[in-house]
């Protein structure tokens, strides 16, 4: 017997509020800001919070088939450390961090892989293409897109206050990257979407931060923007309000000044490395508004925190 049952409802959507003149307005409007990126090369790292909601996975999918639709080349970088984290849990296998990043030894890279490449991979090329768009999934493995070396981290021990070498075991980063491959896909039509799995010179495979996998990408392709979709509105001030641009030498004056902190400070570096390898502006925006890609974008004011060479 089934106790409290509640009567079934059929999802109805919101009437559309917005009119056919409306709708054309809007796009006219978007039309100048758009302009600058046909045929540009967008990279969006997609984050594992950003990604968790349905009808945000939704309207992030559609934002993406349309940046193609619009003459623009997206590629997309995921990450999904949440997701990773409930299936360690299920397979209770125990994780251990250390500066933000997983130690992640070879029962835990297989499991990280799985994740990664074998779900949420498919499910992005998967919503994607029912938004219309072309997709293709593949990591940094598939033909030596990227090859990674063994990530070196020390941290300083607060007693002794020396630095002391940590063994995060399958922990990589990027070494070298084949944007042949990147291009090549871009050039039949499709979307690349791509994770953070490679292997290293001599084989083995190694897990790599997102965000600094994305940088490695974004710089590779010389990309016009890098966004780096997150959970937060953006790099903000020690008030709390949100830091609209900023150049590379005032993001290392706030680092230093302790405005930029936590787990803020390697976002910001990658975006740092990533304007010094190329890319012409970086963007950290939140994920978890709805369209965060194309109001940055598309919009006069944009959505989160863009950083530049200079001011």
């Amino acid at each position: 017997m089934l106790y409290n049952a509640q009567p079934m409802t059929t999802y109805a959507p919101p009437p559309d509020t917005i009119s056919s003149h409306d709708k054309a307005r809007i796009l006219s409007e978007a039309l100048p800001y758009m302009q600058p990126y046909e045929r540009a090369t967008v990279v969006v790292k997609y984050g594992g919070h950003a990604m968790g909601e349905e009808t945000l996975s939704h309207s992030f999918a559609r934002d993406i088939a349309l940046l193609r639709q619009a003459g623009i080349f997206p590629v997309v970088v995921h990450g999904g450390g949440p997701q990773i984290g409930r299936m360690l849990e299920r397979l209770k296998i125990q994780s251990e961090f250390v500066a933000g990043l997983r130690v992640t030894d070879a029962a835990t890279v297989e499991i990280v892989e799985m994740v990664l490449a074998g779900n949420i991979n498919k499910q992005i090329v998967s919503a994607v293409s029912r938004a219309g768009g072309k997709a293709v999934g593949l990591t940094g493995k598939d033909c030596n897109l990227v090859v990674a070396k063994k990530l070196e981290r020390t941290v300083k021990d607060p007693q002794s206050n020396i630095e002391e070498y940590v063994d995060l075991g399958f922990v990589g980063e990027p070494e070298k990257v084949n944007r042949a491959v990147v291009d090549a896909i871009i050039s039949s039509g499709l979307i690349p979407v791509i994770a953070p799995i490679a292997a290293g010179e001599n084989g083995g495979t190694y897990n790599i931060n997102a965000d600094t996998f994305a940088g490695a990408i974004a710089g590779s392709l010389n990309a016009k923007r890098l966004l780096l979709l997150t959970d937060v509105p953006g790099v903000l001030d020690k008030k709390g309000a949100l830091i609209e641009e900023m150049s590379v030498d005032e993001a290392r004056a706030l680092i230093a000044d302790g405005t930029i902190s936590g787990g803020m400070i390697p976002k910001v570096e990658t975006c740092i490395s990533a304007l010094e390898s190329g890319v012409e502006a970086v963007v950290i925006i939140n994920g978890k508004v709805p369209h965060a890609v194309l109001l940055e974008l598309f919009t006069e004011h944009g959505a989160g925190t863009l950083i530049r060479h200079s001011g």
